[in-house]
């Protein structure tokens, strides 16, 4: 059960950062995964207060704030455009409507948590976290970052010039996935990335021979590639050996699927 002795809604990220240097103090976003855990927590903190639920968009990037609603990011037709889809795509299965007006995008992210659609999606683009103290750090960096008591502020996905496709694999739709793929594909470059392995997603990146194209023997060499190097484990929902043979079959079925994408623009 979770227990809350204090709430507080802030007025400033300063007032949040100095409450949050407690260790049992907590910030809270749409409670979805929080609630579900036996904590006690001392001061839970609100930033429900400050602006940081809007995605604004520019020629050059979008800037996602922190309590961003997932079925925010489900709807935005600047994010569809940019994905071709896949960011629709990478939370649509997420429980329910409900669920994804109220989980947030900081949340998602800053737990780093195994099973994570929205991570594993983000990593796939040129994206960017910024922190309250911390600055400005890139996806791949922070996701592999110790949890600390700094803030997420917003996160800032660059529009260099792609085609993304996601991926999943569930044993029921509404479920946890089994595993995901994200992949996205720039010039003569492609982030392969792997997620709910169950472990946290891994980033593949590869560099091309030729500009938005592979080769037949590419695409299979590839997908066995990222095989080899992905780690998989066992747990109520797949074995290890069953997930590992998924990550060669989404990442070869994505990767054919973002190339015909690219190919046909």
């Amino acid at each position: 059960m979770l227990k809350i002795k204090e709430y507080t809604k802030v007025e400033s990220l300063e007032e949040a950062y100095q409450l949050n240097q407690k260790r049992t103090a907590c910030l809270i976003g749409g409670m979805v995964w929080l609630k579900m855990g036996n904590r006690n927590v001392s001061m839970a903190i609100d930033l429900s207060g400050l602006g940081l639920d809007t995605i604004e968009e520019d020629e050059n990037e979008f800037r996602i704030g922190c309590m961003t609603s997932l079925r925010s990011l489900e709807l935005h037709k600047g994010l569809a455009d940019y994905t071709n889809g896949a960011m629709r795509e990478s939370v649509r299965h997420i429980v329910g409507v409900q669920f994804r007006n109220c989980a947030t995008v900081g949340g998602s992210i800053f737990g780093r948590y195994g099973f994570s659609d929205v991570l594993t999606m983000f990593l796939a683009m040129d994206s960017y976290v910024e922190l309250y103290k911390g600055g400005i750090i890139p996806m791949k960096e922070f996701a592999q970052m110790k949890k600390d008591r700094d803030i997420l502020v917003r996160i800032i996905v660059k529009k260099v010039p792609m085609h993304t496709v996601y991926l999943s694999q569930r044993n029921s739709a509404t479920d946890f996935p089994v595993l995901n793929c994200a992949v996205g594909l720039e010039e003569k470059k492609v982030r392969i990335v792997i997620g709910a392995r169950p472990q946290k997603a891994m980033l593949i990146e590869k560099e091309l021979e030729s500009s938005f194209k592979f080769k037949v023997e590419e695409v299979e060499a590839l997908a066995e590639e990222v095989q080899k190097l992905v780690p998989t484990g066992s747990n109520m929902r797949a074995s290890a050996e069953y997930r590992s043979h998924l990550v060669k079959v989404l990442t070869k079925r994505a990767l054919v699927q973002v190339e015909g994408d690219a190919n046909e623009n």
